[in-house]
């Protein structure tokens, strides 16, 4: 729970891996929260990612997290990884959209998602969103990560493993441009090649809902990176528990909103921050009580 010392309410933010988007967002937002929400003092931590927070919420070590929004679906319903019991937590917006890559460099022998059979393939950190969504998307292409050796790693340490010829490729859902991807891009003597599966999609989205669409990586978003890339995407969302006050729900959405220009100063995704995204469509979750009261007074109707 929230504890209170000297009139400040002590809130923790669960972010993602330090090579990633939602740990440099989240310590943005930890940061303004703390300097310009009087009542709050707010840190952020570093974790695997979207299920590892889900799961710091269920036990009450997290009060606010970043998540895609296919995996707290599935906490909110007590299913998949969270059949042990259900999470109580609510949308507090919908941030930006988490673009699958499945990325390797040229001289693989990787040039579309059926190569991956037989290599070497990291499907993401352990209790990360990247590894269910990974999954999702191994299973519409007819394949199991038995065909692969798998490794489970951040994306930072799938971009030493591959620098170090020790792995093949990996998967990793996030935001564009991930420093980690950057980093590997610019490596003098390596050619990033990002591998298109957006026909995966369909099949994705027939098992398991309206969760994730057709979307592409633009050109030139990675140094070298020529064409753009046919992918599959997801929502972010930042989730609160159910129990965090209105009043705190509220005030960290307003925040969002009215600092977004800072917001953009630690990552070019916070671009994405906008009110035509705040559906419920987009959420999946149900939104808080103290969202809902924000959204509704810049004219939008969520439930």
């Amino acid at each position: 729970m929230p504890v209170v010392g000297q009139d400040k309410l002590n809130i923790f933010i669960a972010t993602g891996p330090t090579a990633g988007v939602y740990y440099p967002m989240g310590g943005g937002l930890a940061d303004l929260l703390t300097k310009h929400v009087p009542t709050l003092n707010a840190t952020a931590g570093t974790t695997a990612g979207s299920i590892a927070n889900l799961q710091l919420m269920q036990n009450k070590k997290a009060d606010i997290a970043f998540s895609m929004a296919d995996a707290s679906w599935d906490a909110y319903k007590g299913q998949q990884k969270f059949a042990a019991g259900a999470v109580p937590l609510r949308a507090l917006m919908v941030l930006y959209p988490h673009r699958m890559h499945v990325v390797t460099v040229e001289g693989s022998g990787i040039n579309k998602f059926a190569d991956l059979k037989g290599k070497r393939v990291s499907t993401g950190a352990v209790n990360s969103a990247t590894e269910v969504m990974a999954l999702r998307l191994t299973e519409a292409h007819g394949m199991t990560f038995k065909d692969f050796t798998q490794e489970r790693l951040d994306p930072g340490k799938s971009v030493d493993a591959i620098k170090d010829k020790k792995l093949d490729a990996f998967f990793w859902v996030g935001g564009v441009p991930t420093a980690a991807v950057t980093e590997l891009a610019a490596t003098p003597g390596l050619k990033l090649k990002l591998i298109d599966h957006d026909d995966g999609v369909a099949g994705m989205t027939k098992i398991y809902g309206p969760l994730y669409v057709r979307d592409t990586i633009p050109a030139k978003a990675y140094p070298g990176q020529d064409q753009a890339n046919r992918i599959a995407t997801v929502w972010n969302v930042l989730v609160a528990r159910a129990d965090v006050s209105d009043q705190v729900a509220y005030d960290v959405v307003r925040t969002i909103f009215e600092r977004k220009a800072d917001m953009e100063r630690v990552h070019p995704e916070s671009r994405n921050f906008d009110l035509k995204y705040q559906t419920n469509a987009a959420s999946v979750i149900p939104f808080h009580p103290g969202a809902i009261k924000y959204l509704a007074e810049k004219g939008v109707k969520v439930q």
